[in-house]
């Protein structure tokens, strides 16, 4: 088997900098390129780049010397210029915008914790990156030093963790948790990891993609001592992926780390099926196991990246059945106004009886699935697993339907909107009796409905 290879490149600008400098983290974070002069050092900018360049309240703009290395200074199309150097085009706003499209905000209960999912969470440790991609969900607070978490907001994430039992799963995002001062980021591991009902932890990070030489031996050694600990990395394009990013894979995959990619669909820069296939191989080569592709979220300043989500179905089409079936990510619309991430697919399922179901394979290839004549259903009350869950009575929808814990899901002022303004009268006193008498697998109610 020959092992994969990437390129390795650096800007003409750079050229007599030193390795120890190039290769140095630090150096690369206090060399970013944020002005027009800093640009037209490396490529010659548009004139939509410069009056973006020159626009007050444009989104933090920063990129390190390393990522802008990666840019092909002759295309002004270059899927890499396109995700960090901004235009005008992100002044312009469009149907659908928010600052806040997946109100983050309406599910934090404390500074930076957003709970959304009823065993997970999502902690914002830092406001800042290595380099900022010009489509960011976090625009809102995201590259502003002044709204950085204080050690008081932290103390109180962990506190609200310590008292919640029900999150196993804890989320390390912001910002970029890998541009933190590593005492600092190994002190939140250590507060973490002494929670007992806390599982598992994931960091979310593109520092291995904007800086690789970030992941250091010392870095992978620290976060070793935490496992199982989780991380996921953001590449869009397979120009993304060089000799640096595959070595800082592999640091962290041989620390026992397991990688999985977030890839954003962006239009102008990934949406076409063979750049994805080219995108998710690479990324299995340097293992690193695709996870979501998403959809653009509707915020600000990202109007132009988005496509319509049936160019999303069609690069699944693409993929299932095409290449390697751990490479195919989940085509994910993030849904705006906080259901959270809902997954979007082809039709592979044509049609079903109570005895069968029709299928259909990538290629078009029809077969049917006979479904068994004789099906003893799993009996929840002899489960421990089943009892424990109804024991819980967590944040359940479709699946407590099917679990027999409720019957119906009712939007908000159902019931006040079909009380059409009516007084209370003697047919609607007993308000049980539009109560399930018992459900499912769940035990009947065979007391007294209304004394």
């Amino acid at each position: 088997m020959t092992l994969p290879v990437f390129p390795s490149q650096r800007a003409p600008v750079y050229k007599d900098v030193p390795d120890e400098k190039w290769n140095d983290w630090r150096w690369q974070l206090s060399h970013r390129l944020n002005s027009t002069a800093d640009f037209e050092t490396i490529l010659e900018l548009t004139e939509s780049e410069k009056r973006a360049l020159s626009s007050k309240n444009l989104f933090r703009v920063d990129i390190t010397p390393y990522f802008v290395s990666l840019i092909d200074p002759q295309d002004p199309h270059d899927p890499i210029r396109r995700q960090v150097i901004p235009t005008e085009k992100e002044i312009i706003p469009y149907t659908g915008m928010m600052e806040d499209s997946l109100a983050e905000d309406q599910h934090s209960p404390v500074p930076g914790l957003v709970h959304r999912y009823p065993d997970r969470v999502l902690m914002l440790i830092t406001t800042q990156c290595a380099s900022y991609c010009r489509y960011c969900t976090r625009g809102r607070i995201v590259g502003d030093p002044s709204a950085t978490f204080s050690q008081e907001e932290f103390d109180m994430q962990i506190a609200y963790l310590e008292r919640t039992p029900q999150v196993r799963d804890v989320l390390l995002s912001g910002g970029d948790p890998l541009v933190l001062a590593p005492k600092l980021l190994e002190r939140l591991l250590t507060r973490l990891q002494a929670i007992p009902h806390i599982e598992i932890v994931r960091i979310g990070s593109r520092v291995p993609v904007f800086m690789p030489m970030r992941i250091t031996d010392e870095l992978c050694s620290m976060l070793r001592k935490y496992h199982p600990l989780w991380l996921n990395i953001h590449v869009n394009h397979p120009n993304e992926i060089t000799a640096e990013l595959a070595q800082a894979c592999a640091r962290l995959a041989d620390a026992g780390i397991p990688l999985g990619n977030q890839s954003v669909l962006l239009a102008g820069i990934n949406d076409c099926v063979h750049i994805q296939r080219k995108l998710v191989q690479d990324l299995v080569r340097i293992r690193v196991r695709p996870y979501y592709l998403y959809q653009c979220d509707l915020v600000e300043g990202a109007g132009h990246f988005r496509t319509p989500v049936s160019k999303g179905i069609e690069i699944i089409e693409g993929l299932r059945g095409h290449t390697t079936g751990f490479a195919v990510p989940t085509f994910v619309v993030d849904a705006p106004g906080g259901g959270g991430k809902i997954p979007v697919m082809p039709n592979y399922l044509i049609s079903s009886s109570d005895h069968k179901i029709v299928l259909r394979n990538y290629e078009g290839f029809i077969t049917t699935y006979e479904e068994p004549l004789e099906y003893h259903a799993h009996d929840s009350k002899k489960c421990k697993f089943c009892q424990k869950k109804k024991l819980e009575r967590g944040q359940a929808g479709v699946a407590g339907l099917l679990d027999g814990e409720r019957m119906f899901i009712k939007p908000e002022g159902f019931d006040q909107l079909h009380i059409r303004g009516g007084e209370k009268h003697r047919l609607r006193q007993k308000t049980k009796k539009w109560e399930p008498l018992g459900i499912g697998p769940g035990e009947i109610d065979t007391g007294e409905i209304d004394k």
